[in-house]
């Protein structure tokens, strides 16, 4: 079965160049790892005061520490889904296809993206916040378990943070800059699983639709974006992107 059936969106992605795909909490979800909001979200059930700022990293390092090693384990156990590779195979279909995401859990990597712009940083990346130093996830593992308390420190002395983006942190601006130029040069802008609540990625969509880029949202439920949205796709990524994808590669000729 089809997904494109809308004489619109056939026409749009049948002239597109640039192709922008936008994911968010909803893609990971079905690969088995907790979203943020939503019925069941992790802010539903726990305060982003107390675990998702430096104040709180700073003045509760080994509380924080431990929520976010405990994080970083069920990821490592989570594996991409049919979404996350679908999105993969799209990157090869476009003259030019860019992926942009609001998710730190590497999904995308691991299903074979290359170049994902990831605007909140990455789970299973650390460094230090004295002197820089990267740690890998493995080097991670050994430096927390051995901390006293479980306040990992840096050799320097220094404290080691997750590298991802917390509240009332700015995002990495090279990172931001690549996102929205992007965006502005989309002809398709494919909007998945994303609430569109969070800034400023959710002016991403709003902006390629301003530019003249065809909207496609999916998502299972209604957004604050769909009233933007040309073209609404209901539903799991993992389902219909690889629908959505194989429909695509009939319209666009493989670059």
């Amino acid at each position: 079965m089809k997904i494109l059936s809308d004489p619109s969106a056939i026409e749009a992605i049948k002239k597109a160049k640039n192709i922008v795909a936008l994911t968010g909490a909803g893609i990971s979800a079905e690969s088995g790892i907790p979203t943020f909001r939503g019925e069941n979200g992790l802010w539903t059930k726990l305060s982003p005061e107390e675990l998702a700022s430096f104040e709180s990293f700073y003045q509760n390092t080994a509380v924080v520490m431990e929520w976010y090693k405990h994080r970083q384990e069920v990821i490592k156990k989570c594996k991409p889904n049919p979404g996350h590779y679908a999105l993969c195979e799209l990157s090869s279909v476009p003259e030019h296809f860019n992926l942009i995401t609001q998710n730190i859990d590497g999904l995308h990597q691991r299903a074979g993206s290359r170049d994902v712009v990831e605007l909140h940083g990455n789970l299973l990346e650390n460094y230090c916040v004295r002197c820089g130093q990267k740690y890998s996830i493995e080097e991670f593992d050994d430096v927390f378990n051995n901390a006293m308390n479980h306040v990992p420190r840096c050799n320097c002395g220094g404290l080691i943070r997750p590298n991802v983006v917390w509240f009332g942190e700015a995002l990495p601006r090279e990172n931001l800059e690549l996102a929205y130029n992007a965006t502005i040069q989309s002809d398709v802008f494919l909007s998945i699983g994303t609430s569109a609540q969070v800034r400023p990625a959710a002016d991403l969509p709003v902006l390629a639709k301003q530019g003249g880029a065809f909207l496609i949202e999916i998502n299972t439920q209604h957004t604050v974006l769909s009233e933007e949205a040309d073209l609404i796709l209901q539903g799991n990524s993992g389902e219909i992107l690889p629908q959505l994808v194989e429909d695509i590669k009939t319209l666009l000729p493989k670059a």
